[in-house]
């Protein structure tokens, strides 16, 4: 098999990991592992576990190493049995000590990669922002991690993105400012930096088919040079993940052509609106988490949509919502393929 990092540059569907809960709200383990079995059953290229989608509040319930080692043990095991290579990508958190540690944690349970939420370093300065990023990687390859900052990310500027490009361990970025603006910014680092080899991900659930299908131009060097979003790191992709394996065959394999079908744009206006109900973006993200849970929920894969935190629950309407969409939009679910296997990835 090919380098885990080779396989990420040559660009994957990676669902963000989501956490299976019983009633009581403690790991459901069963409906954990058939959720890991589903991603890879599904074609992932890879898992994104202990990251926003998964909670970030697994940390101060005791689940982080217990959510990491079972998604490691399930995916590994599912992979081995199909033949098939997968990232097993760990989110870490937190100042500089507690995202060594995480690090750490993660590396010792077989993850490849670490991507790096700077979330808790609001007010860290670039200089201190590339010393923890350096600290980490002295554990792990780095997948840097533009998160948005309407769920708990910071504007990161272009200057950062320049400077991180230079480090050799970084592997891969996931760009998910929701900002075309500063999404540009962060290629145009890279491009500039002569980094033909780190993956870049699309994490903009808001535009995922015009981020994957757009070429990005960049003058570095006195010369225009061209790079594409390899694949997508999605906390959407978490729901209908054989479906978006399919799309993004299918956005492969229309690159660079003259004129792009027009069902495939159809698609991604489609995605985007039912992102905008699954992710709950009337009401600032609220119910982003829940409404995921919603759409496994609908498909038997998790018993209901509770969060760790009681407070985190779906908004008013916000499960109507998501019904209409998946009426209007049966093709980007995989309830047949979902229904057809479940019994087997719960045994």
């Amino acid at each position: 098999m090919r380098s885990i990092r080779a396989h990420l540059r040559e660009g994957h569907v990676i669902p963000a990991h989501p956490l299976a809960l019983t009633p009581r709200r403690t790991l459901d383990e069963r409906r954990q592992r058939a959720l890991t079995r589903y991603y890879v059953d599904a074609g992932a290229g890879g898992i994104a576990v202990a990251v926003h989608t998964t909670q970030f509040a697994i940390r101060e319930h005791g689940l982080l190493r217990p959510v990491l080692e079972l998604a490691a043990q399930t995916a590994r095991a599912a992979a081995a049995d199909r033949g098939r290579q997968i990232a097993l990508v760990a989110g870490v958190t937190g100042q500089t000590k507690q995202a060594v540690s995480e690090a750490a944690t993660a590396r010792a349970l077989g993850y490849d990669v670490a991507l790096v939420s700077l979330a808790a370093l609001q007010d860290a300065d670039t200089r201190a922002l590339i010393r923890h990023c350096r600290a980490v990687a002295e554990v792990m390859p780095l997948f840097g991690f533009y998160l948005q900052p309407a769920v708990g990310g910071r504007v990161l500027s272009h200057a950062f993105w320049r400077e991180l490009a230079e480090l050799p361990s970084l592997w891969a970025i996931k760009i998910a400012p929701f900002d075309r603006y500063a999404t540009r910014a962060v290629v145009r680092a890279v491009v500039e930096a002569g980094r033909e080899d780190v993956a870049l991900y699309t994490g903009n659930d808001d535009s995922i088919v015009a981020d994957l299908i757009s070429p990005v131009p960049v003058v570095a060097g006195g010369e225009v040079r061209t790079r594409w979003m390899d694949g997508g790191l999605l906390g959407q992709w978490a729901v209908g993940t054989r479906r978006a394996v399919q799309l993004l065959a299918r956005i492969k394999e229309n690159r660079c052509r003259a004129t792009i079908p027009c069902d495939l744009l159809a698609a991604g206006a489609a995605i985007t609106a039912f992102n905008a109900a699954v992710f709950d973006a009337d009401n600032g993200f609220a119910g982003c988490i829940p409404g995921i849970h919603q759409v496994l929920r609908g498909q038997r894969l998790l018993r209901g949509v509770w969060c760790l935190d009681p407070r985190e629950r779906l908004s008013p309407g916000q499960s109507r919502e998501i019904a209409r969409l998946q009426r209007a939009h049966p093709d980007l679910g995989d309830d047949e393929f979902v229904a057809e296997n479940l019994d087997r990835w719960l045994s």
